[in-house]
């Protein structure tokens, strides 16, 4: 799962050196492309794709995660990877109402207090604590706000078809799913890739599809809990590659804001986990 968590990171960090020049729903294109391509190499795999007992829940999940990713895309195109990774890994405080809503969870009290921190640092993460910012976010951030938003309700969608499909199926339909949410947006901006451009794309296609098999492996043996804090290492790992190698600079507010939305994030995750028989 660790391994995982840094593996995102380098795929954020690819797709901002990629956004340069080529549009963020151009790469998001290229990285389901590419996550598609273990189904078309290995029969076998693919007929584990298409196995299914309900349909919705695996549309579903297909749909939000490739609107999250596409909006995640756009968004590291244009604010610095951290802040946009950050904003995106919030999506366990948006999968709380969606659980309640459509799983009939009970919202636990416990929930109240690590939302509060979450979102109170988000906004100063994402705003440097400016008023003006902070009472008008600009577009990008309100892009981020949005993937972390599609990104809790595909999470919520992930664990009702985790309770009927397997998890060669939820891959399929995110991968395939993803690549046609993308494709009207990248053929409208599309630009030939250069050979740099085209070994950035292959980084990000090729760190995502080890980072999601990495994750679906590991979530055999990992809580919730444990995941979810694990995961918090991407954000922490994006941060740190934009800082050394894109000049990124955060304000001492920025900072602040992260480690209380880290901490937010975490708090909900624990709120939230199941724990194994006998634990």
């Amino acid at each position: 799962m660790a391994v995982a968590a840094v593996a995102f990171a380098v795929m954020a960090f690819a797709a901002k050196l990629a956004s340069a020049r080529l549009s963020g729903s151009e790469i998001a294109f290229f990285r389901f492309a590419f996550m598609l391509l273990p189904l078309v190499a290995v029969p076998r795999l693919a007929r584990s794709a298409i196995e299914y007992q309900r349909l919705d829940v695996l549309v579903y999940r297909g749909v939000f995660g490739g609107l999250a990713v596409l909006l995640y895309f756009l968004t590291i195109a244009h604010i610095p990877v951290g802040i946009a990774t950050l904003l995106n890994y919030s999506s366990p405080v948006w999968s709380v109402p969606f659980a309640a809503l459509f799983l009939g969870e009970r919202v636990d009290r416990r929930l109240l207090l690590p939302l509060v921190l979450a979102l109170t640092g988000l906004a100063l993460a994402s705003t440097g604590g400016r008023s003006s910012t902070l009472l008008h976010p600009g577009v990008w951030e309100w892009a981020g706000l949005g993937s972390s938003i599609f990104a809790g309700a595909a999470l919520t969608a992930t664990r009702a078809a985790r309770r009927t499909e397997s998890s060669w199926s939820v891959y399929g339909s995110f991968s395939l799913c993803g690549f046609l949410a993308t494709a009207p947006f990248a053929l409208a901006s599309f630009r030939r890739p250069t050979a740099h451009e085209w070994l950035l794309l292959a980084l990000v296609g090729a760190s995502a599809v080890a980072a999601q098999l990495l994750m679906t492996w590991a979530y055999r043996w990992v809580t919730n809990l444990q995941a979810g804090v694990i995961s918090e290492l991407t954000v922490v790992t994006s941060m740190l590659l934009g800082v050394v190698f894109l000049g990124d600079r955060l304000t001492p507010l920025q900072v602040w804001g992260s480690v209380l939305a880290l901490v937010g994030v975490a708090g909900v995750a624990w709120s939230q986990s199941t724990p194994r028989a006998g634990e």
